[in-house]
């Protein structure tokens, strides 16, 4: 079997993350580079890799539940007035070429391609961890969608469908199974952040805590779940998006990642960085 293609992303001298940027997954989960698995500056891991309810969630990844018919997210697409079934749709990621590669920063191209191997899309995506103190860092995540073929880019989810809630797709982060406190600036529990958009969201888990930064030039909703899984999305197509053609699709978004509560300066710092 060939060999995972893996770099490992660094920060106050430790590995904080592992991005695995060739993997070698079934076509069901829509195989696509994924971080995990990305820890706490203290060891805590805080990402969940392909758990038995849902296969296809893979660390934290980019994805979305249909791109121009192709199914990139994995598992079931969703068909108004059938619901969710299984179709032989699933796209996949591929590797262009680096732009940067090393130990705190990735610049990566990457090709989306639809079953058949048409290209679809072309990305540009960049990574980079930044220490904030002792006990955070920062990850930050900007991707940019173009089309492959000079026509547009159609981004769906089954929340655009017709499934009320399921607005899932965009920079999605499954947690490990376990009991969460969430909070936002809209409010706290699921009711006062799912499908909202805000500028900022918080996933508080056993000794560590996730601060979720968006894109301050988007009003992307959240998509969130604590009860059957854990899983954070900042929702790119609650409501269909079209890319019109010559257009781009780019979004920017940072994750602090703190050993138990981050401090009034840690977010403080953590804001700083993310602009």
């Amino acid at each position: 079997m060939p060999t995972v293609k893996a770099h490992d992303l660094s920060c106050a001298g430790r590995v904080v993350a592992r991005y695995v940027w060739e993997p070698h997954l079934p076509a069901t989960v829509s195989p696509r580079p994924y971080l995990h698995p990305v820890t706490t500056l203290g060891g805590a891991t805080v990402t969940g890799f392909m758990p038995a309810d849902h296969l296809h969630h893979l660390g934290a990844s980019i994805a979305v539940p249909v791109l121009n018919e192709a199914n990139f997210w994995g598992g079931r697409t969703y068909v108004a007035g059938h619901g969710s079934i299984h179709l032989d749709n699933h796209g996949r990621q591929r590797h262009a070429r680096w732009l940067h590669r090393s130990g705190d920063r990735l610049h990566q191209e990457l090709e989306w391609l639809d079953r058949d191997g048409h290209i679809l899309a072309h990305e540009s995506r960049a990574l980079s961890a930044h220490r904030i103190d002792g006990a955070a860092w920062l990850l930050r995540v900007e991707f940019t969608l173009v089309s492959a073929t000079g026509g547009t880019l159609t981004l769906d989810s089954p929340a655009a469908r017709g499934r009320d809630g399921a607005g899932y797709g965009g920079f999605f982060w499954r947690a490990p199974d376990g009991d969460y406190r969430i909070s936002a600036s809209t409010g706290s529990g699921i009711d006062a952040v799912h499908g909202r958009p805000a500028r900022w969201l918080s996933v508080e888990g056993s000794g560590w805590t996730l601060v979720f930064l968006t894109d301050t030039v988007s009003s992307d909703p959240w998509f969130v779940r604590c009860d059957d899984y854990a899983g954070v999305c900042s929702a790119v197509a609650w409501e269909r998006l079209v890319v019109p053609a010559g257009g781009a699709l780019t979004r920017r978004l940072s994750v602090l990642i703190a050993d138990g509560s981050p401090t009034e300066a840690a977010l403080i710092a953590a804001e700083e960085a993310h602009r």
